[in-house]
């Protein structure tokens, strides 16, 4: 099995390697990690330790002249090609239902190919070759939408339950997307861990998304708040930043597998910020303030 993912790793590095040399201009390829390529090459040459990260990177595409860009990001299993890679593309310029219609396109293209053949750039050529329709239907909409509703957005927020969150790597990316999304809310940190999200629609969704790809194990989006208006947003939310919420520990255990939060601190906090009644959705019982 260890000699197998090393033949896969060594393609992916091959293959990543092509795609630096297909787009050579900085920014054009981003890799989200910038040790997974050394970590793959150093466990190549050593692989009596962990494996290393999986491989993830996106590529941004000019598609035709519309100047538009598409990104397609991309994650592989170690045992890619002979497994097939996730992949997502997205640009600004198409709506939710053009998006998933491209990747929807997409996916069943590579689903086409051969099971075990190195597959990337053939979903980069795809992209490149076959995104034009959408933006133009994009832009179609657009200016049909503008002309009736040019400020209305909908607002968005988001309940999300985990039964704990504890790694630092992972509240890490937590708070970085909901700054880089203008996201506010709080992540509470613990047993159970319990994530709210508040902003416009699509950057929630895009928070939701990358805060669970490619798995995050027991987690789940419990209710989700809709608005829509025309004014400010900002008016609607129920929380002035993206707050790190971590109180005390039933039996002061530590941040340890049993740290249980104390749910009576947590309703009270809920109740401040009006929102009390979420407390029996994400829990299924009405809680009880703290002594």
């Amino acid at each position: 099995m260890a000699a197998t993912i090393k033949e896969c790793l060594e393609l992916q590095l091959l293959e990543v390697e092509m795609l630096f040399s297909m787009f050579p201009k900085k920014g054009e390829i981003n890799l989200c990690d910038e040790d997974a390529v050394p970590g793959m090459q150093r466990y190549l040459r050593n692989s009596e330790g962990a494996l290393p990260r999986q491989l993830e990177y996106s590529v941004a595409i000019d598609v035709g002249e519309s100047k538009a860009k598409v990104v397609l990001q991309v994650l592989l299993p170690h045992m890619y090609p002979h497994v097939a890679p996730q992949l997502f593309a997205r640009s600004d310029a198409l709506n939710r239902q053009q998006q998933l219609q491209l990747n929807t396109h997409l996916t069943s293209h590579i689903s086409s190919l051969d099971s075990g053949e190195l597959c990337i750039c053939a979903a980069v050529q795809w992209v490149k070759e076959n995104s034009l329709p959408y933006l133009q239907n994009s832009e179609i909409a657009s200016e049909s939408t503008l002309k009736e509703e040019v400020f209305k957005e909908t607002f968005h927020r988001m309940w999300i339950y985990s039964h704990h969150i504890y790694r630092q790597e992972l509240r890490k990316k937590i708070f970085d997307c909901a700054k880089k999304l203008n996201l506010t809310g709080f992540c509470l940190t613990g047993k159970p861990g319990v994530i709210c999200a508040e902003g416009i629609r699509e950057n929630c969704e895009e928070f939701w998304r990358v805060i669970r790809y490619p798995s995050w194990k027991h987690i789940s989006c419990k209710h989700v708040e809709s608005i829509e208006t025309e004014g400010n947003i900002d008016s609607l939310r129920l929380f002035r930043t993206f707050e790190d919420l971590q109180f005390q520990a039933h039996g002061d255990y530590g941040l340890r597998n049993d740290y249980h939060m104390d749910l009576g601190q947590f309703l009270e906090f809920l109740k401040q910020h009006q929102c009390g009644h979420i407390f029996q959705i994400l829990f299924g019982v009405k809680g009880k303030l703290s002594d």
